[in-house]
């Protein structure tokens, strides 16, 4: 991965300044939907895993996971923090551009949690990439933005979130999947600073039939 790309050079950046204990705890949707739809652990694929909290979380109930980041700090940072939970042998980091390479193989569990960038990205493409990705009977999870948070860098503008509806024709998936849920519920989400505010998020889990 060229290490001199736009997106590499704002997430190293962004995570070099980023509390190392923010985003160490896992996203409360996926954790949900990890127990309702995917209880049994086996090959996952954490795409744009950050500080690595979904993918130690998965890790700590038996997953074997591949957690992929563009920011070689935002890596470092996941493999302490998986060796401090005891699961550093389940814990495979693997720095991507996703835009111009991915992780090989196939997993039974892809997860992209706000897959989102100020940097432009080819997101529709990525999503479909991973979609490919998922092995048959596997899960694909993706929980993103469907409103601006206060703390966002995207606060006070006027920005226009796909329905997920949308995100999901996006995807362009055939006969052999299922919708195990496709909806925009709203939450409380705390903010890097403390800060609570309710949100919404589109929230998509597939399955692959075949």
């Amino acid at each position: 991965m060229p290490a001199s790309s736009d997106s590499a050079t704002f997430w190293e950046h962004h995570y070099t300044h980023l509390d190392a204990q923010w985003g160490t705890g896992p996203n409360a949707v996926l954790a949900e939907l990890v127990a309702d739809l995917a209880p049994s652990p086996a090959r996952a694929l954490d795409l744009g895993c950050g500080h690595g909290g979904d993918a130690i979380w998965l890790a700590t109930r038996g997953w074997d996971v591949t957690a992929v980041d563009v920011s070689a700090t935002a890596l470092r940072r996941v493999v302490s923090g998986a060796e401090a939970s005891g699961v550093a042998d389940r814990i495979h980091p693997e720095r991507h551009d996703l835009s111009q390479t991915f992780p090989a193989g196939e997993f039974d569990l892809v997860a992209a949690s706000y897959f989102h960038s100020p940097v432009e990205i080819p997101r529709a493409h990525v999503l479909r990439r991973a979609t490919a990705s998922v092995a048959p009977g596997g899960l694909l999870i993706v929980v993103e933005h469907a409103s601006v948070a206060p703390w966002s860098w995207q606060a006070g503008e006027d920005v226009h979130f796909p329905t997920p509806d949308e995100v999901l024709a996006g995807l362009r998936i055939g006969d052999d999947w299922h919708v195990e849920r496709c909806h925009a519920p709203e939450r409380t989400a705390t903010g890097p600073q403390g800060q609570t505010a309710t949100v919404t998020e589109n929230v998509l889990a597939l399955r692959r039939t075949r």
